[in-house]
């Protein structure tokens, strides 16, 4: 079957509607770790009675072995806070290369609280921190102490002991460069060093609060126990500045829905499978509960319009021929909200056609395309590439009210008002839409090679490498004006985090964002089992 066109996938409303599928980063981590029977051991737990010290937490994958170093300090109240202008948190974390010795654990102790000011080495893989869910972890460990499990109500609504508020690797303040590791089985695909990082924060999470309660959770209230994170600004550039990815990781996906909407009869057991995922879908929906109005109203209408959408997923409908490409057309006029969870949820039931899909997702080489020819290719491929970005009025103040530039305080990314702030000449080059408007301006009318017209026009040099990238790499850029007073990067935000895995998203603003991540993931002891059934997790008790 085709693959939906570039045009209609990459804009941001639909980027910004997207849900997390057994490609996701997460759910391809967990099969590996199953598939080898990875078991976490505990080296050190030196915890006070109140859960402040710190713990190791060892883990064999892909024929080596990584341990997470757990500090959790005495944080005062009003200190915390998941602003980027903290400067102390509850947890602090860092994923080692190996098993630490005493010096090394010493050391990091010592360094992962400072974070940003810490002093890092080769064999910090991640370095992360978190927040306690003050209220979710107090009622938990209070209830554990009575001889009681907490609240079902509460876990429904909060769902996590903790939030990050950073998950750094590559390189990022002296910890170890993503290429002395990302050849390691297991370790190559896209983020998996800082999503195995995040599953062992989980771990730990669950046995500080069992510390602390001196009581033991049960299986399906520590399971739907994921991490918190608060995501803002820092992530949305990453989809601009590495094109190449996001062309792999929406070509792997989008590959994925063609090649199930391809499938002419489904078997009895998958009938029956999207019958039970559909269910599950409708009741997570129900679960899903946020603070914001605007955005509760959006997943309450969502769930009154999958109650209609599910209608085409009966035992009857689905016994028919190409049943899963007429589930996908029959919601083509409902909302994106909809067609990106039917997306989804098609997607799951067929492992054996789409999880080799997770082995293209990275981008081992580099950007790489051949030049084009002449400007009248460049021309051409502008038109094809580029056509959206062609009429846009750069002059009107809501088509550029916006800049994105770095923080010199954090080393950030930040998106300020280019008419009502200072920094607009410290601008970031994501303005990529305006910048191939000008070169498309400045072609010749006769064609001449591309090195001429850049020796000429080196300001346009960015422009074209873009148009050159999109010819090789159809999905690499997001069709919308990221400058625009209209660009929410709470799209951008969420189009990454569902490929991280993450659900439950709940934005505080259109920078910024909380969700959950490895919520009904297999403990650390169920990983001897089939351990991929947990998309959209419903919390039953």
């Amino acid at each position: 079957m085709p693959l939906r066109p570039p045009e209609e996938v990459m804009r941001l409303s639909r980027l910004g509607s997207m849900f997390p599928t057994r490609l996701s980063f997460l759910r391809c981590l967990i099969r590996r770790l199953s598939d080898e029977q990875a078991q976490v051991s505990q080296h050190v737990w030196q915890m006070c009675d109140n859960g402040f010290g710190h713990a190791v937490f060892s883990i064999d994958l892909g024929g080596f072995t990584y341990s997470l170093v757990a500090v959790s300090t005495d944080l005062p109240a009003e200190l915390r806070t998941d602003r980027a202008i903290a400067t102390a948190w509850d947890s602090a974390y860092v994923l080692f290369d190996g098993i630490p010795d005493a010096d090394d654990i010493t050391r990091i102790v010592k360094n992962a609280p400072l974070q940003e000011a810490g002093r890092f080495g080769p064999r910090d893989l991640v370095l992360s921190r978190a927040n306690k869910s003050v209220r979710l972890f107090d009622h938990v460990t209070q209830a554990l102490r009575a001889g009681r499990q907490p609240d079902a109500e509460l876990i429904r609504d909060i769902g996590y002991l903790m939030r990050t508020t950073a998950v750094y690797g590559n390189g990022k303040f002296g910890i170890a460069d993503r290429a002395s590791y990302d050849t390691r089985p297991g370790l190559g695909g896209p983020f998996a060093a800082e999503m195995l990082t995040v599953w062992l924060i989980r771990h730990f999470t669950h046995a500080l609060a069992e510390h602390v309660g001196r009581g033991t959770l049960d299986r399906e209230t520590k399971r739907h126990l994921g991490v918190g994170n608060s995501t803002g600004l820092g992530m949305a550039p990453f989809l601009v500045t590495h094109p190449v990815l996001l062309n792999n990781w929406m070509m792997a996906r989008e590959t994925a829905l063609a090649r199930v909407c391809a499938v002419t009869h489904l078997t009895e057991a998958q009938i029956a499978r999207l019958g039970v995922l559909a269910a599950r879908a409708s009741a997570h929906l129900a679960q899903w509960t946020v603070s914001d109005n605007a955005h509760q109203a959006r997943i309450e209408l969502l769930g009154e319009d999958w109650a209609n959408a599910v209608a085409v997923l009966t035992p009857q409908a689905l016994a028919r021929e190409m049943p899963v490409c007429a589930a996908m057309q029959s919601v083509r006029k409902m909302s994106k909200d909809v067609q990106e969870l039917m997306a989804a949820l098609l997607i799951e039931p067929f492992g054996d056609l789409v999880d080799g899909l997770a082995d293209s997702m990275a981008d081992p080489f580099g950007a790489y395309a051949p030049c084009l020819p002449d400007t009248e290719a460049l021309r051409a491929q502008i038109k094809q590439s580029f056509g959206w970005a062609l009429d846009v009025d750069y002059a009107q103040k809501d088509n550029c009210g916006q800049f994105w530039y770095v923080s010199e305080a954090k080393m950030e990314p930040r998106l300020g008002q280019r008419f009502e702030e200072d920094g607009a000449l410290m601008e970031t080059p994501l303005d990529i839409a305006r910048r191939v408007q000008a070169a498309y301006a400045d072609l010749p009318d006769t064609a001449e090679r591309v090195s001429g017209f850049l020796a000429r026009h080196p300001d346009h040099a960015l422009a074209v490498e873009r148009v050159t990238l999109a010819a090789t790499y159809p999905y690499a850029e997001i069709r919308d004006n990221l400058i625009s007073q209209k660009c929410l990067p709470v799209d951008m935000l969420r189009c990454k985090l569902s490929f991280f895995g993450a659900s439950k998203f709940d934005p505080k603003s259109d920078r910024w964002t909380r969700i959950n991540l490895c919520q009904g993931a297999p403990l650390a002891d169920e990983l001897n089992w089939d351990a991929d059934d947990w998309w959209l997790p419903v919390f039953a008790a």
